[in-house]
This record gives C-alpha cells, structure tokens and sequence, in this order.
C-alpha cells in the first residue's frame, strides 16, 4: 500500500500538466490522501508504526462485504525493538512523495507528511531490520524478499527531492554502495531498486546510475519476452504490473534524455496494449470487452441487504457493481484471457497493479499534450 502511495503520487509530481489538463488533479490527490491518511492514524509514535491489520488466512478463507466482517482484526506493528526498515522506508517515501504532491495546494498537510517522512526515515534507517521477522504473517502474503537496502536509498532520495537537504543525498550514496546493488529485472513493491537508480540519477547525473537505468530498460524492452501481441512478459502473476511498472520507469528515463524516442514509443506501446490494442481491454469498465468477472469481494456482492457470500463467488455472471478503472492481472503468455473469478491469477486487482499504471497512463498522455 505505501508503494501504490509512492507511485501514485509520481505521476502527479512528473505528470502534472495531464492531470491538470484531464481535470483529473483533485481525484490523484484525494485517492493519495486517503492513503496517508491512513499512514498517519498508523504511526502513533516516532518509532511505531502499523503494518497490518487482519490475519492473511483468516481474510483469504472469507468471502463477503468488508463491512460486514466479523471475525478478529489483530494489528501488527513494527518497533524500535522489532523493526521494519522495508515498510518504514516505503511509508517515509510515500509521506516526502505526498508532502511534494500537496506543496501548493495544502501547505499544512505537506508539513505533516514531511514530517512523517523524516521521522519514518529515521525509523527504517537507524533500526534496521526486515519487516517480515517483526510481522510474520505477512511473509506468506509480501514476503521481503530483496530485504531493505532498496528502501533506505529509495526513501532517502525522496526526502532529498522533497527537502533539497544534501544530508539525504549523502546518505542515499552511501546507502547504496553499502547495498552493493547490481542489475535488476523488476520494479515491484518489493523491489525499488531500478526507481532508486532513476533519482539518483535525476538528482546528481552521474554516469554509473545512468547505466543501471540504461541496462535496466533495455533489458525491459529488448530481452523480456513478449506476448505475440506484444506485451513485456517480467511475470505469469500479474504481468500488465509489472510491464506498467517497467514502463513507468523507462518513460521516467526517456524525460531525463536517456534512449527517448526508444523508451517513450515502448511506454506508449504498453499502455495501449492494456487499454485495447490487444482486441479487448484490462481495465474494468472502460474500452473494449473490459473484464467483468475480477477476484474482487465487494464487487461480487449483489445490492445490499442481499447476503454476499461464497455463493457471490462462484457465481457465473458478471460482477453486481463494476469496479470502474481497476486494472487486472492480465493474460497468459499466449495472449489468452480467462475472464473468470477464480482464476485469481488472472484476475485479482490491487492497489499496486493500478498506482504506477495510472502514473504511466499520465506520462505517456503528457507525450501527446
């Protein structure tokens, strides 16, 4: 969630002449509060902060309206003595993120969430460790598996951008050769590696970030495979993400004069695939043949005060209320889409399936204004 914050409010920050030109600024804006709204209500204290609420298989074995749960809502929270420097770190991004979002328009809510950032940075930085080992249950849902180096650079470089204090630039640096990264094959919630190199590189031009990004794109649009309609295959479990993810990153790339014309016609290419050049569109309710059936509870409910049970999951039809603008997980390698409630892989929906997508729809709009 606090990675959809951070790449939600992105694209306001890179792409806010479409979003002011669509008429669209006031939604971004809302949809980023109601997430750090809920960061700060989740951090009482400097070094406190709740990272779940629910117990993972308890939630999964329920089928319903998420009003009318009733079974137990334990919360998990990460401490000074229980750290989580993955979850701490992203939360901090998405707080600096959210206070550049809000600059002008709420100068008050900007300085609240910058100062959450800072104190969440300090969190994350000065007690490390891997949020999993402090909140074991989420390990079978969001496991850490590349640990939390990324996030202490990736959040480090969002205070820099959002303070212009050279202290976070320095320890951004320094963080990084100390993670000793190489080259990655993904941009994901649990892996910001590739979006650290991009600040950095953003922020100070140096050659050897230029090149991770470089390496990283042109992996992306030359070596992943491709759908035979040309999606950019990273994974069977949720691939539009992952290709939204990558393009966002290389559209990023192409506005700081790194292979342009080649990242920006592969950013368009992907966006168009997910809107309808493929024959049908992954998006609920918009374009062409759009997905009807999503492994979505509240969706597949019927009107309320009909009961919305295991019955509303395995119904046939198409969901009761239409999860407008949510973006699936997509087809198989082949192109084939299995419109079905039960095929979850295909079609599940999630905060960070549509943040960097949305981010990507703004920039590749931002070519055309």
């Amino acid at each position: 969630m606090a990675g959809s914050m951070t790449n939600l409010a992105w694209g306001g920050i890179a792409y806010k002449e479409a979003y002011e030109a669509s008429g669209e600024m006031k939604y971004l804006k809302a949809a980023v509060k109601w997430g750090t709204d809920y960061f700060i209500k989740a951090h009482p204290e400097t070094y406190v902060f709740y990272g779940q609420c629910g117990n993972g298989g308890a939630d999964h074995a329920w089928w319903g309206r998420p009003e009318e749960m009733t079974m137990g809502r334990p919360s998990a929270k990460i401490t000074s003595s229980s750290p989580g420097s993955e979850l701490a770190g992203e939360t901090a991004s998405a707080f600096a993120a959210a206070s550049i979002l809000f600059a002008d328009s709420d100068p008050a809510y900007s300085a609240e969430c910058l100062e959450h950032a800072k104190q969440l940075y300090e969190f994350a930085d000065k007690y490390r460790g891997r949020y999993t080992d402090a909140i074991n249950d989420a390990g079978g849902f969001y496991n850490s598996w590349g640990g939390y180096n990324d996030e202490l650079v990736w959040s480090a470089m969002w205070l820099y951008h959002a303070t212009d204090d050279t202290g976070y630039l320095e320890a951004a640096k320094a963080a990084y050769i100390s993670g000793d990264f190489g080259d990655s094959t993904e941009f994901s919630w649990d892996d910001k590696t590739v979006g650290a190199q991009l600040l950095l590189f953003q922020f100070t031009g140096e050659s050897k970030y230029k090149t991770a990004v470089t390496t990283f794109c042109n992996y992306i649009v030359d070596d992943v495979p491709r759908t035979p309609k040309g999606l950019a295959y990273v994974s069977q479990w949720g691939p539009l993400r992952y290709a939204a993810n990558a393009a966002l990153i290389c559209i990023r790339a192409g506005d700081l004069g790194i292979n342009t014309d080649k990242y920006y016609a592969f950013a368009r290419q992907q966006v168009n695939y997910m809107l309808g050049d493929a024959g049908r569109s992954y998006v609920i309710g918009f374009g062409n043949n759009p997905p009807q059936r999503p492994h979505h509870r509240s969706s597949s409910c019927p009107d309320f005060p009909a009961p919305c049970d295991w019955d509303a999951f395995n119904n046939g039809g198409p969901n009761p209320q239409v999860l407008t603008g949510a973006l699936v997980g997509g087809p198989k390698q082949d192109d084939g889409y299995n419109d079905d409630r039960g095929d979850y892989v295909s079609n599940e929906v999630a905060t960070d399936y549509n943040a960097a997508f949305t981010s990507l729809v703004a920039g590749v709009r931002t070519l055309d204004c």
